[in-house]
């Protein structure tokens, strides 16, 4: 069993029911264990705070839409080869804040937006040393992020590129 830390550069947008948005660069940090099953299999839950949303423009100016959470992924590896590595697994996320930010100001969107996302990861890594990795994952948002229905379907999605230092 190894533990870590990790951060990540985050590309994330909103996908469904949404028009006129684009990606929004982002970041991901938090812990993480390794638990080596065999030799080609490891379980590795984690722990990462991540900042993700979207940018919108529409005739009356631009918007981001700021979404903070508090995602737990637990990811299934297998080394396809020495030091790399496939995964995909299911991610739960608990929101921590919602903003949209304007040019007139921040408006606090957490009421409007549930306080759960569900997702599934997949991804790929390859250990440097025996200590660094780095991955590229894509996590799919499967929850709706919005309370109300009216708003329509809105997922998370989302690229992050990370590196990982394990003890």
């Amino acid at each position: 069993m190894k533990f870590g830390a990790k951060a990540a550069l985050n590309l994330s947008n909103l996908t469904g029911d949404v028009e006129d948005n684009s990606m929004k660069v982002g970041f991901q940090i938090g812990g993480l264990v390794e638990i080596k099953i065999s030799d080609r299999f490891a379980v590795q839950p984690e722990l990462v705070f991540s900042t993700q949303g979207a940018k919108f423009s529409d005739d009356f100016g631009d918007y981001d839409a700021n979404l903070n959470y508090l995602n737990i992924p637990v990811m299934a590896k297998f080394y396809v080869a020495e030091g790399f590595s496939l995964e995909a697994g299911p991610q739960i996320g608990f929101l921590m804040s919602a903003k949209l930010k304007a040019d007139g100001g921040d408006l606090d969107i957490k009421d409007e937006t549930n306080s759960t996302d569900f997702g599934f990861n997949f991804g790929a890594g390859y250990d440097v040393t025996e200590n660094i990795n780095l991955g590229v994952r894509y996590s799919l948002g499967l929850s709706n992020i919005n309370k109300d229905d009216e708003l329509g379907d809105t997922k998370n999605s989302n690229i992050a590129l990370a590196f990982a230092y394990k003890f």
